[in-house]
C-alpha cells in the first residue's frame, strides 16, 4: 500500500505540474509526502503495538507493562498530530503554499485506501466463484 501511495503521489505531482503550475505541485508534493509518511509511522506503531500484545498475551503477569504500551502508543499518536500541525503552519505560514494543492496532496493515503479497497471488493464480487 505504500509502494502504491509513492506511485499515486508522484503521478499526481506530475500531473498538478502539467495542467497546474510549478506552486501547486509542490504544495501537492508536500501535503503527499506529509501524508504518505505519517501513515508510515502511523503502520510501524500500530504493528510494534500489536506485537506487544501477542508477546503480553504469553505473559499475563505484565499487565503495567501493557499500560505503559498502551500509553506509548497513545502519546505517539498525539506527538505525530502534533508535528503534522506544525509542519502544515509552518508551510503555510512561511512557505507560502498554495493551500488546494497541499490538501489535494495529503487526500494520497484516503485515495490508496479507497482504490485498495474497491480493488479488493472487486476480486471478491467478479473471482468467477
Amino acid at each position: 500500500m505504500l509502494v502504491l501511495s509513492w506511485v499515486y503521489l508522484i503521478v499526481l505531482a506530475a500531473g498538478s505540474w502539467m495542467l497546474g503550475s510549478w506552486s501547486f505541485a509542490w504544495a501537492v508534493l508536500a501535503g503527499g509526502v506529509i501524508s504518505v509518511v505519517s501513515f508510515w509511522f502511523s503502520y510501524r506503531d500500530v504493528t510494534v503495538f500489536f506485537d506487544s500484545l501477542a508477546g503480553e498475551r504469553e505473559q499475563h503477569s505484565d499487565k503495567d507493562r501493557l499500560k505503559e504500551g498502551k500509553k506509548g502508543f497513545i502519546v505517539k499518536f498525539w506527538l505525530r498530530i502534533f508535528l503534522i500541525g506544525l509542519v502544515l503552519l509552518f508551510l503555510i505560514t512561511i512557505g507560502n503554499i498554495n493551500i488546494f494543492g497541499m490538501i489535494l496532496g495529503l487526500t494520497t493515503i484516503v485515495f490508496t485506501i479507497t482504490v485498495s479497497a474497491l480493488g479488493v471488493v472487486w476480486r471478491y464480487y467478479f473471482s468467477r466463484r
